[in-house]
């Protein structure tokens, strides 16, 4: 069989990585990067250390408006088609990659496979919501990580091809945390980390937040910025901040002195999985992050109204947090005393990956 895989953005290379070896044990994949999010991380190293097949295609699309962004995909994921010719296209999550190839698919006849289907935050002023819902609507198989997220597709009538496979960041997580202790434990995480920041105090491991802000929603709200940082500043242990130079350019405008938050350079995948499973607890407005702290049993605060990870807040390992000053602080200081050590398995067993595999073999083979 042969198939193209559709990914735009980092995540979506390390949710592809279980994918693609277990698939090209027998089958050939093409991959197809759209160039959506791209950084000079993305280079040769990045692939060695995590040992990922580097894409086929390039496409070099770049950033721009939703529209602008995704009709560029489209057309150049249409030439790669007609010329590849495969027996079917599998595209991970809510990008505009991820719309972009499956209507690009679905307009050839070409079967659609998607990974993480079903999620819904129903919140549409979202673009990630409205690339899930259409990406969902026209797909052939639709792989679902968690049983909220077959039910959101029945309601939606969506009942054909639909298979609960866990999730496949649960098999990614599991990989590449064994790299990320080869690398960064006994205490190597502090060196390289100082290494790139010499001002970087000496943090102890689970004595430390670690927080990330990236959505538009946050960082184009100077008042929301603001209260966010203001109340990093007032947590009672040090906060670990990596941060992308553009939303760190905003917060220079914010005039706050920090003492107790450490603003740092972004990090690579592998330190930052051990820094998010050595951390006392994320604070973040990724949906991506709030799965992997879970994965990885640190306790979550999201700086949101509302998560498409809804399985991670029944146990209270994670919680909502409206922007403002005081509940920031109070839902990141809350008692943890309840958190079971016998976490729930909602995102499956780590075997995602093979049955994605299997299923996709089995019908279009």
């Amino acid at each position: 069989m042969k198939l193209v895989t559709i990914v735009g953005a980092r995540p979506q290379f390390i949710k592809s990585a279980p994918f693609s070896d277990m698939f090209r044990k027998g089958h050939k994949e093409i991959i197809i990067h759209t160039g959506q999010h791209y950084d000079e991380n993305m280079s040769d190293i990045f692939f060695q250390e995590l040992a990922i097949p580097k894409p086929d295609y390039f496409l070099g699309v770049g950033s721009g408006s939703h529209g602008y962004q995704t009709g560029r995909m489209i057309e150049k994921i249409e030439q790669v088609l007609l010329k590849e010719k495969p027996d079917g296209v599998l595209v991970y999550g809510d990008t505009n990659s991820t719309l972009a190839g499956a209507l690009a698919a679905s307009k050839l006849h070409i079967p659609v496979f998607h990974v993480e289907a079903g999620l819904r935050s129903y919140n549409k002023q979202m673009p990630e919501e409205q690339n899930r819902i259409l990406t969902d609507h026209i797909s052939d198989l639709l792989f679902c990580p968690t049983k909220t997220a077959v039910e959101n597709l029945k309601r939606e009538g969506i009942l054909d091809g639909v298979l609960l496979t866990g999730d496949i960041m649960a098999d990614a997580v599991n990989r590449f945390m064994n790299l990320s202790n080869k690398f960064y434990s006994n205490g190597k995480w502090l060196e390289v980390l100082k290494a790139d920041n010499p001002h970087l105090p000496q943090l102890k491991e689970k004595e430390y937040y670690l927080a990330t802000v990236h959505r538009a929603e946050n960082t184009d709200d100077l008042m929301k910025l603001k209260c966010i940082f203001t109340a990093l500043e007032m947590l009672d242990q040090p906060v670990l901040v990596p941060l992308h130079p553009r939303t760190r350019k905003l917060v220079g405008e914010l005039n706050i002195s920090f003492e107790n938050v450490i603003i740092i350079q972004p990090v690579g995948y592998l330190l930052m999985l051990h820094l998010t499973k050595n951390a006392y607890m994320v604070v973040t407005d990724s949906g991506g992050l709030q799965k992997e702290a879970y994965l990885l049993k640190t306790p979550c605060t999201t700086l949101r109204n509302e998560t498409e990870w809804i399985e991670t807040l029944e146990n209270g390992w994670n919680c909502l947090c409206p922007i403002n000053i005081q509940s920031i602080l109070e839902k990141a200081s809350r008692n943890l005393d309840s958190l079971n050590e016998t976490q729930p398995q909602v995102f499956g067993d780590g075997k995602a990956a093979l049955r994605i595999c299997q299923a996709i073999v089995e019908r279009y083979a």
